[in-house]
Order: C-alpha cells, then sequence, then structure tokens
C-alpha cells in the first residue's frame, strides 16, 4: 500500500500580521522598497540566462568526417572545432575568390 502524502497547509497572514509584517519590513533600513525607476530599469532573468547571443551565428548541421581528419584536429587539443572551422573558412576564402 501506499501512503498518502500529505501537503503542508498553507497559513496565510491575517490582515493584522501583514500590516505588522510591512511595518517591521519599512523599519530594516537594508530592505528599503524599490524606487519607481529601479523597478522600471529591471529585466526579467530569462533575458540574462544562458551565453550571449553571437554576432555571427553559426549553424547546427550534421557531417561525417573520416576518422583520420577527426584525429588530427582533436589532437591539436581544447579548441579543436573552432580551428577546424577556421580551416574550412580559409578554403571557402581562397576557392571563392578564384571562382
Amino acid at each position: 500500500m501506499s501512503k498518502v502524502s500529505k501537503k503542508p497547509a498553507i497559513l496565510t497572514p491575517t490582515v493584522a500580521e501583514d500590516k505588522a509584517i510591512t511595518a517591521a519590513a519599512r523599519s530594516d533600513p537594508d530592505a528599503q522598497p524599490l524606487t519607481p525607476q529601479q523597478l522600471k530599469a529591471m529585466v526579467p532573468l530569462r533575458g540574462l540566462r544562458g551565453r550571449p547571443k553571437s554576432e555571427n551565428k553559426k549553424l547546427l548541421v550534421s557531417v561525417r568526417y573520416s576518422p583520420e581528419v577527426v584525429a588530427y584536429f582533436k589532437a591539436t587539443g581544447e579548441g579543436w572545432q573552432p580551428r577546424m572551422d577556421g580551416v574550412l573558412r580559409q578554403y571557402v576564402a581562397r576557392h571563392s575568390r578564384s571562382a
């Protein structure tokens, strides 16, 4: 048999308790309410999360390379994928000028 889990009851403060809590919070010099200018300057946290958006967006593609090519670039250490991209960019630049 499974046990029935009881959710803890949420007790909301009475109006008098709420006023007392608010008064105590306002009397704390380190916890003053935000000014309208501060509230206006706030941005959603969702917009700040993650990596900054790059101006040079790259496409996600699935490509198969020969094992020798991948082994060579991996052997060059950390950052082998951007190096591989650089080599391919040089190739494109060289060959697109002559065409």
